[in-house]
């Protein structure tokens, strides 16, 4: 299918409010760091700060996904958003509060729209036909990277030339627009309610492998971007180039989002053997970065390893709507969501213990074995996930036709 059925005006409108809602939050981490930097042990504190935020973050987002009412899913996302907005306003306005203060309102930043991503996701699948739903999510994921791309600079140039709390408060103006252009925009998406006997806890339970599989893609990206600068350095490579060489990972996982989309359902293998050939392909491209002496070459390497970045984690979230229960799409987003930050942060956690004794290349290389051991456990996992759906579905064929299971079983494997 084309991306040229996308161009409807619902799907429009949700992007400004995409845009809107998520600049504030790629934004906020230099933002934060920004904001304290001149006061005593600025940069500890702005660092502190960033962790609070991502802490409200992990937290909040399976908690707040749980409680989202597929159908009426506007009042959940308008508070989320608002909440954000009081967190990003409170910490531009209060810029020399005490730092319990700020730390409150980094969390509350953080907390507030955590469910966000995930239910304007699920209602973008609702506002396009099934033949659409992944070029949908292929436009999402370019929209992402590219917020992503331009938030450093932005917060940065602000920061800097206009005053360390401007960054702040246009966030919050941004998320308070986000607000606003929520009526743009359909109440929920339909969904029919669980089957009886059916929890929506157990079913994003059982889907564990697909969120290691996506914590374990985003490793990848946390070593990429905090480890860049050292490595530079050990390289004799001039510290300047670690922005433009991560614009060419994002500019690079941005294409590869559109490439990805522009074939559609059409890639060979199902989804959770391209998950695995795709993340184990950017794992070689990290691995390869760690090792490479040339500019050049760390340049194009990141930019093929961003082509398969993004449709790595594309295939995640397709994989849920596979997997889940249109109820339960925006709790899995943002259990998805909260396991790829854990992720993120557990690989920067790694890298700064490392880099206090070995050096950046190992550290690197380090990381990637944990990459490899996530991808695994999460690819075993997701196996046996699928084996244990195909016996659920036999079971259930099984009892409707008063089929024996090990009779109604063969068939199953023949239709399939």
């Amino acid at each position: 299918m084309s991306y040229r059925e996308l161009a409807t005006r619902p799907v429009l409108a949700w992007s400004v409010v995409t845009v809107a809602g998520r600049l504030p939050v790629a934004m906020a981490p230099l933002a934060l760091v920004f904001l304290v930097r001149e006061r005593p042990g600025g940069y500890s504190l702005g660092a502190a700060l960033a962790a609070a935020y991502v802490l409200g973050e992990i937290i909040a987002s399976p908690v707040l996904g749980l409680r989202m009412n597929a159908e009426r899913a506007r009042p959940h996302l308008v508070a989320g958003l608002a909440a954000g907005t009081a967190g990003f306003a409170g910490l531009g306005l209060l810029p020399d509060a005490h730092p319990v203060v700020l730390a409150a309102l980094a969390l509350l930043a953080g907390a507030g729209p955590a469910a966000v991503p995930g239910g304007l996701r699920a209602l973008l699948t609702s506002l396009v036909p099934e033949r659409s739903v992944t070029q949908a999510m292929s436009m999402e994921s370019v929209l992402t990277f590219g917020i992503w791309a331009a938030a450093p600079a932005l917060a940065t140039s602000l920061a800097l030339g206009v005053g360390p709390a401007v960054p702040l408060l246009l966030q919050g103006a941004l998320m308070g627009l986000s607000v606003a252009g929520m009526w743009l925009l359909p109440v929920g998406w339909a969904a029919e309610p669980p089957e009886k006997g059916v929890s929506v806890r157990r079913e994003l339970l059982r889907a564990w492998p697909v969120y290691v599989l996506g914590a374990g893609a985003l490793t990848l990206l946390a070593l990429a971007e905090l480890i860049l600068p050292a490595l530079l350095e050990q390289r004799g490579i001039g510290i300047g180039w670690a922005g433009p060489l991560l614009a060419g990972f994002s500019i690079g996982s941005a294409v590869g989002a559109f490439l990805y989309g522009l074939r559609g359902s059409g890639w060979p293998g199902p989804l959770p053997v391209q998950s695995v050939v795709l993340v184990l392909g950017v794992t070689a491209g990290v691995a390869l970065v760690a090792v490479l002496p040339w500019t050049v070459g760390i340049a194009l390497t990141l930019a093929a390893s961003g082509l398969l970045m993004a449709p790595a984690m594309l295939t995640r979230n397709l994989a849920l709507r596979e997997i889940l229960p249109p109820s339960a799409l925006a709790a899995g987003y943002s259990v998805m969501y909260a396991a790829v930050g854990a992720g993120y942060a557990a690989s920067g956690t790694l890298a700064g213990g490392l880099l206090k004794v070995v050096a950046p290349s190992t550290a690197i290389l380090c990381g990637v074995g944990l990459t490899v051991l996530l991808t695994a456990v999460g690819a075993v996992g997701e196996r046996r996930m699928a084996r244990a759906r195909a016996n659920d579905a036999a079971t259930a064929a099984a009892s409707d036709t008063g089929q024996d299971v090990d009779e109604a079983a063969p068939v199953r494997n023949v239709r399939r």
